[in-house]
């Protein structure tokens, strides 16, 4: 039996239909996002729903080995669900994730080993998700693919934790934005946390060269290699978390720093937007509001504005 919904009113923009199957939507988001809790599956899907509506299919899911959870430590029973084996293998052919990698957890502990970076670049996603739908901007639930891979060559990549898609909506006019989303829960060395910058200036700027004679007939599109995917390049943003205000501070002080001293990075900021903002204010004033510190400059924007 399938489960669907009852016929809803207009819901706002990017709110995911309530026409295709909700037990198919909590496939697609689950093997989009790896893993999340009911709450952000109800936010991302159903957000003027019941949590029962949501909790319902996940459990008859569950029941047909398609999906699994993990129960949060401290959390009072809260769950984080992801696909199983079997429902990775079922959603790859989804149209929405055609060309993503599967990424089965084939364990409660292995699902809680992921948890806690997984679940906070979701609610990352959830800030701009709950902004676009106020602003009426179109970012819905498929509009942010994690774990970017790109490469740098010889054998070196950069994987953003997240690609984000937005689309400013005005009258008569739609305006495509783009980012590379870092998450950073102060799990890392300030330093390492901000050489990230070097390695997407490096990104910008590599162009990969043709190498012998079996490439010859398939010319490599000249410019960088960056321009396979994107008009332009990506703004960079990364999100802050995990400790005090003021350790958060010096954190972005020390990205800022880069920005200054090394010279490709230097060169990337002059054509590339880059900003550092933190989680809470996101939440608290949306992705759109001035919470986000540009890192060539001082005085603080929404992300739009970089």
């Amino acid at each position: 039996m399938t489960i669907t919904d009852q016929t809803a009113p207009a819901l706002p923009a990017h709110v995911a239909s309530p026409v295709e199957p909700l037990p198919n939507q909590l496939l697609t988001a689950l093997g989009q996002h790896r893993m999340a809790t009911t709450g952000q599956l109800q936010a991302l899907l159903r957000p003027t729903a019941r949590r029962q509506t949501v909790n319902t299919p996940l459990n008859k899911l569950r029941r047909q080995g398609l999906v699994d959870y993990t129960v949060l430590p401290r959390s009072r029973g809260m769950r984080a669900w992801y696909l199983t084996s079997d429902g990775a293998r079922m959603v790859k052919d989804f149209p929405a994730l055609r060309g993503r990698p599967p990424y089965p957890i084939t364990s409660t502990t292995a699902a809680s080993l992921k948890t806690p970076h997984t679940l906070t670049v979701l609610r990352t996603h959830l800030a701009f998700v709950a902004d676009a739908r106020e602003r009426g901007d179109e970012h819905g639930f498929l509009d942010w693919t994690p774990e970017v891979s790109h490469s740098l060559g010889d054998g070196e990549k950069v994987i953003a934790d997240a690609l984000l898609h937005y689309t400013l909506t005005g009258p008569g006019q739609r305006t495509k934005l783009r980012a590379f989303v870092e998450v950073d829960r102060t799990t890392m060395s300030s330093e390492r946390l901000a050489s990230k910058l070097i390695g997407y200036a490096r990104l910008w700027s590599y162009e990969p060269q043709p190498v012998g004679r079996q490439r010859s007939c398939h010319p490599v599109l000249a410019g960088p290699a960056w321009l396979r995917w994107y008009p332009v390049f990506p703004r960079l943003l990364f999100v802050l978390t995990g400790g005090s205000r003021q350790v958060l501070h010096n954190r972005i002080s020390d990205l800022h720093a880069m920005v200054d001293q090394h010279p490709l990075v230097a060169t990337m900021a002059r054509t590339v937007p880059l900003g550092a903002a933190v989680l809470d204010d996101l939440e608290a004033q949306g992705p759109t509001g001035e919470v986000w510190t540009p890192l060539n400059d001082a005085q603080p924007r929404s992300w739009t504005e970089l």
